[in-house]
Parts: structure tokens; C-alpha cells; sequence
């Protein structure tokens, strides 16, 4: 297993010096976790990590020379529920993300479907869910396919928190050897879902894990909201089952990459500590 880290530690400095912090705190790996196309002026002055899509590659690798912090995935989470619009982050960025990733020799993109936002996404049944996430993802998986890049799901909202939509999900997308799923072990305690469920049905299609823990007092929010950006405490402190996830991805033999969404430096270096522990 790798441990990496998510590449905003340090709010208002930009992703060289995220990428910085991840090597001081003893980390080698990262993902592309903010990223946009187009231009962004907090990025622009040195404010923000955020990363564009239409970014020449080598611009992206100059932030990771000589820190011995490698990439393992671009982050691309999207709202596939709502309808598309010019300021909706879908299927055009997921594209843009792709080819990204194949320049920088990465083989991830991480995406999921959000939770929707107007009133139209809201109102889907979950026939039309499945369909709207489908539609939007055509494109992408052929891009995904023809560049050998692997598309992940993220568990990050209501159909990608269920194990019997996910399941629909991936017979109706097809392509098992390019769609598979990032774990993300806090939202999909925080959905409601289970992660020993997800790695015990899906096994090998698990090729990432995004790492979270959530304390006691989420328990009233469970099955009410879909993911958040990062946990507020070390793994092992809350309520996910950390360890019993660890221990039941290590008997299936996952040996992929893992980033910590930790917030705090303290908190992330004692969660890489029990990480291993674990895992040994």
C-alpha cells in the first residue's frame, strides 16, 4: 500500500509548496487534488494549489521536481446529476483530466457524480440517476480506453454511496478493465454506505483509497450527506472502521495508492503511523 497525501495542506500557498509540505512530513506520494480548466486568479498569484486542466504538463511537473513526491492520480470529481452548463465541472473536464493524466504518465483520474444542487437534479428517480450518470460518462470512458488511463468512481453521492446502485452502475458503463472505483472510506460511512461491503463485492475493482474518519457527532448526519472534502481527526479515532478496512483491503492483496484527506499535520502524520501498523 502507498500513503499518500492530498495536496492542500496549507491553505492561500500554491501546490510547489503543498507538494513541499507532503515531502517534509516524510510522504512520497500525492494526487492533482484541485484542479479546474480554464484560468484561476488565486492560482495565478500564488494563492491557491488549485491546478488547471489546460495546464502544459511540464508546468504541472515542475511543482513535484526534486521533492521526491511522485503523482498518483488527477482528481476530477464532477456533477454529473445536475444539468450541464458552461460553470458545471462534468464530462468536458473529466475529458481534459484524462488526457492530462496521460501526458504526466499518470494512470488514475478520480471522478464521481456529486450531489445535485437545483431542483431538476433533486428530483431524478434513480432509474434516471443511473441514466444521467451513464450519458455523461460515454465520452470519457473512450477516452479513458484509448489512452489506458483508468476512470475511478468515487463513493460521493447517492447512487456511488450504494452498493446495489453502484453495482447497476458499473453493468450498465461496462469496461471493467478501465472503470473501477476509489474507495473513499469517510464518505461511504457518511452516505451510509459500507466499505467492508464495497471491498468484499468489488474487490480488484478497488485501485485507489481516499482516507477519512469522521468523530461521533457526524452519526446524525449519516445517510444525509454525500462526502466531504477531508476529516477533522486521525484515522482510528472515529466511527468508520479504519482499521477493519485496512485489514480487509490487505486480505485481497490491494497494494494501490492511498492519499490521506486529513486536515492538520499532526493529524496526518499519526494516521500514516497507524496506516502502517496496520498494514504491516
Amino acid at each position: 500500500m502507498k500513503i499518500g497525501c492530498f495536496a492542500l495542506v496549507e491553505p492561500f500557498t500554491d501546490l510547489r509548496r503543498q507538494v513541499e509540505l507532503i515531502a517534509e512530513m516524510g510522504f512520497q506520494y500525492a494526487d492533482l487534488t484541485d484542479t479546474h480548466d480554464g484560468a484561476d486568479l488565486l492560482a495565478e498569484f500564488e494563492h491557491s494549489a488549485a491546478a488547471s486542466l489546460d495546464a502544459h504538463p511540464a508546468d504541472i511537473r515542475k511543482a513535484f521536481e526534486g521533492t521526491g513526491v511522485t503523482l498518483t492520480a488527477i482528481c476530477a470529481h464532477s456533477n454529473l446529476l445536475d444539468p450541464m452548463g458552461p460553470s458545471t465541472y462534468g464530462t468536458n473536464q473529466i475529458i481534459k483530466a484524462i488526457k492530462l493524466a496521460h501526458f504526466l504518465g499518470i494512470d488514475q483520474v478520480v471522478t464521481t457524480e456529486g450531489e445535485p444542487r437545483t431542483d431538476f437534479g433533486k428530483s431524478l428517480t434513480r432509474e434516471q440517476q443511473l441514466f444521467a450518470i451513464q450519458e455523461r460518462l460515454y465520452h470519457p470512458i473512450r477516452w479513458a480506453k484509448e489512452l489506458n488511463i483508468s476512470i475511478l468512481i468515487e463513493p460521493h453521492g447517492p447512487v456511488s454511496d450504494s452498493l446495489e446502485a453502484m453495482k447497476e452502475l458499473f453493468e450498465r458503463l461496462g469496461e471493467p478493465e478501465t472503470v473501477g472505483i476509489n474507495l473513499d472510506t469517510g464518505n461511504l460511512w457518511l452516505g451510509g454506505g459500507d466499505s467492508l461491503e464495497f471491498i468484499e463485492h468489488f474487490g480488484k475493482r478497488i485501485k485507489h483509497v481516499h482516507w477519512k474518519d469522521y468523530s461521533a457527532e457526524w452519526k446524525s448526519k449519516r445517510g444525509k450527506v454525500f462526502g466531504s472534502g477531508k476529516g477533522n481527526i486521525p484515522l482510528g479515532d472515529g466511527v468508520a472502521g479504519i482499521k477493519e478496512v485496512v485489514m480487509a483491503l490487505k486480505k485481497i492483496g490491494f497494494d494501490g495508492p492511498t492519499t490521506l484527506e486529513v486536515g492538520g499535520i499532526e493529524n496526518l502524520r499519526k494516521s500514516a503511523e497507524r496506516l502502517r501498523e496496520w498494514n504491516a
